[in-house]
């Protein structure tokens, strides 16, 4: 990180604010049918939804395998399907084949919207901008979506309390440091849905959808194969792509993104470990470097040193 990014990141986590606008994708879907259609395709219950309420889910394919993480909001009987960019046009055309099935229509709004990923509590002023709804991220973040034309209201407002922009490679850091994979990155189309780890993407209490059938094998028989966790080394010991093995030299696991944490004075990773190394504080090797393995999001306290 350069100088302007290290002060930004050192006022985000001393509590202040920070804000980046983020390049993610935003789709509307309604309809008499659209509990029923989104439910057979997504791996949360739409159904237990109320108004005002989200949940986090995945778009699997046939085969338990992922084409996109999203986070559903529903406002009467319309739903606000957020993604991430790369997986937009995937999401909208998954959905959008279905419209000739019976009642249920999609749009991409992306266009319409401007959405900003927010650090810090004191965010009141923020919520006078326009702001049609907040999601929650892992990690303490929270997403704000807003129609386009109050973008510079709401850049002047943060600016105005003291929010500091936050740059892509500082948006990076935080993104690793608070767990979140991405796209194209940290999981893909070989990706299977529960490895990712994520807590209330998946109900195992609905009905059938795409995909159910192995995800739901997957977590009947006890446990994933793999899973997203942390990995902590020594500043600069290691490198995205990176294969992690035990100390005894056995296969462990893959490295997939990483970063220095300035917090925590360490690389910190995501990476895909087997379950039987997954346990925090268990000991590994990538590329010969001795490296341990962290629950994610990472916690700033010495419990993670």
């Amino acid at each position: 990180m350069n100088e302007a990014s290290q002060k930004a990141y050192e006022h985000i986590r001393s509590g202040g604010l920070g804000y980046y606008e983020t390049r993610r994708g935003l789709i509307a879907v309604w309809g008499g049918e659209a509990v029923q259609f989104l439910d057979g395709l997504i791996t949360n219950d739409v159904k237990t939804l109320g108004d005002g309420e989200q949940m986090l889910a995945a778009f699997p394919n046939a085969r338990g395998r992922l084409l996109a993480v999203v986070r559903v909001w529903r406002n009467g009987d319309r739903f606000l399907i957020e993604t991430e960019d790369a997986t937009r046009e995937k999401v909208f055309q998954n959905l959008f084949r279905f419209t000739f099935a019976g009642d249920f229509f999609v749009e991409d709004i992306t266009a319409a919207h401007r959405i900003y990923e927010v650090f810090g509590s004191d965010v009141e002023p923020l919520l006078t901008c326009g702001v049609l709804t907040r999601f929650s991220s892992r990690g303490g973040s929270e997403s704000y979506v807003l129609p386009a034309e109050n973008a510079d209201k709401f850049i002047e407002t943060a600016k105005s309390v003291g929010a500091v922009s936050i740059d892509d490679d500082l948006c990076e850091v935080l993104r690793i440091e608070s767990g979140v994979p991405k796209f194209g990155v940290d999981m893909d189309e070989t990706t299977i849905v529960p490895e990712l780890g994520i807590d209330g993407l998946i109900s195992y209490n609905k009905g059938c959808y795409i995909g159910q059938e192995i995800i739901a094998r997957i977590h009947f028989r006890g446990h994933v194969a793999k899973r997203l966790t942390g990995i902590m080394s020594e500043p600069g010991a290691i490198a995205t792509g990176s294969e992690l093995t035990s100390q005894e030299g056995k296969p462990a696991g893959r490295i997939t993104s990483v970063a220095y944490s300035p917090k925590l004075g360490k690389t910190i990773a995501l990476a895909y470990v087997r379950y039987e190394f997954l346990e925090a504080g268990t000991q590994l090797l990538a590329d010969k470097i001795l490296v341990s393995v962290t629950k994610i999001p990472y916690a700033f306290d010495e419990s993670t040193k």
